[in-house]
């Protein structure tokens, strides 16, 4: 899906697509980091960067709908925090290396080699000591989930993300479990992929 799909999508939803509530695996991964600076890939509506700055984090958000990007803006402004919004395709995305404590991949869904370029882009952007967090479907939740895409060659696997952070200490690396509410008042687990890796300090 490029660019003006997502914003016609973002456009045309009655209200957030996403929840404003930060994804339950990032804020599990982040407990217990000092914060400093952080950066967002494909942050969508703004939810895990707008409470990234709630924490004190110092944040950079970068996604390639300008819809999305105005979206997280209000959430921030409705939050009282500052971020700094970029509209960018993250897959030419070069951030500065070694310039960041904290980098979030959630929920991005490529082919497996524009997913890679992302993940190798993102890791030489962490400072030493840094943390790398990806959470995404799992290819597990094809067949033993609920939601997310139906393509099985842009899912994730813990061991395909690990393939690609050659250099850094996991952390984490598991297919999880994350229940969604049903309209019958229960829930069905959606099946996630979530690797949390550090760069060595040097």
């Amino acid at each position: 899906m490029d660019s003006s799909a997502w914003d016609d999508r973002y456009a045309n939803a009655s209200g957030l697509v996403w929840s404003a509530e930060p994804n339950r695996f990032v804020v599990e991964s982040v407990a217990g980091l000092s914060p400093g600076s952080a950066l967002d890939i494909a942050a969508g509506e703004g939810r895990n960067a707008v409470w990234l700055a709630g924490q004190g984090w110092r944040v950079n958000a970068v996604d390639f709908s300008t819809v999305a990007i105005e979206r997280g803006r209000e959430l921030a402004a409705a939050r009282g925090v500052t971020v700094d919004w970029r509209v960018a395709d993250v897959t030419a995305y070069r951030p500065v290396p070694g310039s960041y404590d904290l980098v979030l991949i959630s929920y991005l869904h490529l082919p497996a080699a524009d997913f890679a370029g992302v993940l190798a882009a993102t890791r030489s952007a962490l400072r030493p000591g840094g943390t790398l967090v990806v959470v995404g479907h799992d290819l597990a939740n094809l067949s033993g989930g609920t939601g997310g895409p139906q393509d099985p060659t842009v899912l994730l696997t813990p061991e395909a993300v690990v393939d690609g952070l050659a250099g850094l200490r996991i952390r984490r690396a598991e297919t999880a479990r994350r229940p969604v509410p049903t309209s019958d008042g229960g829930t069905v687990d959606a099946l996630d992929t979530v690797v949390v890796a550090t760069r060595p300090a040097d």
